[in-house]
């Protein structure tokens, strides 16, 4: 069995405090599991389609969508006070800090970076967002090819190949921890409404002894001295019918885009 923190692994810093923090915990409910890597380029769809997860941090609309789903573990907590003690994140939406966009609807007509079409904070939240300025006329002249990841969305934006790109709110935050020199290049403008955060799953049931160990892992000395520069306050259990809600939304999200225009020119990847 594996655990995995790619999906928060924004540097290669914080990548090792995640591995850590998951060796702290693993070895008090199963020192067997193995903390695999699985960088990019590497897909990140093959690591969520592994038979073997026993804690691996997956997006809620895939693993909304799945079938057979994977069982949820523990979820995240992120420790800034703007979440509430609550196991919530949002999409931010990010502009250059030059630029002379103040509002969301000012980047209308200029090129939007999403980062893939199964990411519920680089893809369905933005769109769900958008919903309210659809109409018969395209509110983008492009969207961009995928960004991958929210570094390659921020990257996007400072590089000037896009205007506007949308950011997980927590995968943000661990950005202005860990590399300020690059999330001081853009601006936010725009914020999603919060929804269920990513959780660690498992293929088929829980272990127990696992999600028991995420649970109490703020309790523990050595593990809440890692958990602190990964601005996360304590893991809880999930509750399935947030992520059952990402699925609804996603669904009324595709239905909406696929009879109003999105832009001018939509990169193929994103076609609904």
């Amino acid at each position: 069995m594996i655990a995995n923190a790619r999906m928060y692994s924004v540097t290669p810093e914080v990548g090792a405090l995640w591995r850590r923090l998951f060796a702290s915990v693993l070895e008090k409910a199963d020192p067997a599991v193995e903390i695999v890597e699985h960088a990019p380029p590497a897909p990140i769809a093959e690591l969520w389609a592994r038979p073997d997860k026993a804690a691996v941090f997956m997006c809620g609309l895939p693993q909304s969508l799945a079938a057979p789903r994977p069982a949820l573990v523990a979820a995240p907590v992120p420790s800034p006070a703007s979440y509430g003690g609550r196991a919530c994140y949002w999409t931010d939406l990010v502009v250059h800090v030059d630029s002379a966009f103040e509002t969301l609807e000012q980047t209308f007509g200029h090129r939007l970076a999403l980062t893939t079409p199964e990411s519920q904070s680089g893809f369905a939240a933005p769109l769900h967002t958008l919903m309210v300025h659809g109409g018969v006329r395209p509110l983008y002249r492009e969207i961009v090819a995928p960004a991958v990841t929210p570094l390659g969305a921020l990257s996007a934006v400072i590089e000037r190949r896009a205007e506007v790109a949308p950011l997980d709110s927590y995968a943000l935050a661990l950005l202005q921890r860990h590399a300020p020199t690059l999330t001081t290049g853009v601006r936010v403008v725009a914020r999603t409404v919060p929804t269920a955060i990513p959780a660690l799953v498992a293929s088929g049931a829980a272990s127990p002894a696992i999600a028991a160990a995420f649970l109490a892992a703020d309790a523990d000395p050595q593990a809440r001295a890692l958990m602190a520069p990964l601005l996360l306050a304590r893991f809880e259990r999930p509750e399935p019918a947030g992520y059952d809600a990402l699925r609804h939304r996603f669904e009324t999200v595709r239905a909406f885009w696929k009879t109003h225009p999105l832009a001018e020119t939509v990169h193929p990847s994103f076609a609904l």
